[in-house]
């Protein structure tokens, strides 16, 4: 791989080692989507994975909102 950049490398590279958040592929409402667990059985949108359009369009499932699952 190449990089071009007049960046430092310092500042390109921040964070490529840390530990990434874990994610889980959960069903709810209907959706299958990415969350980031909170607590058992609640969890953070990341993405929605397997949706129908309008779903891109409610805002109870954008990113960043909380949602319960089983």
């Amino acid at each position: 791989m190449t990089i071009y950049t007049n960046m430092p490398l310092e500042l390109v590279f921040e964070g490529l080692n840390d530990e990434s958040v874990q994610i889980q592929e959960v069903w709810s409402s209907g959706v299958r989507m990415q969350v980031t667990p909170l607590a058992p059985g609640m969890g953070k949108i990341v993405r929605l994975i397997d949706c129908s359009l309008n779903d891109y369009l409610n805002p109870n499932l954008m990113p960043g909102m909380i949602v319960h699952y089983k």
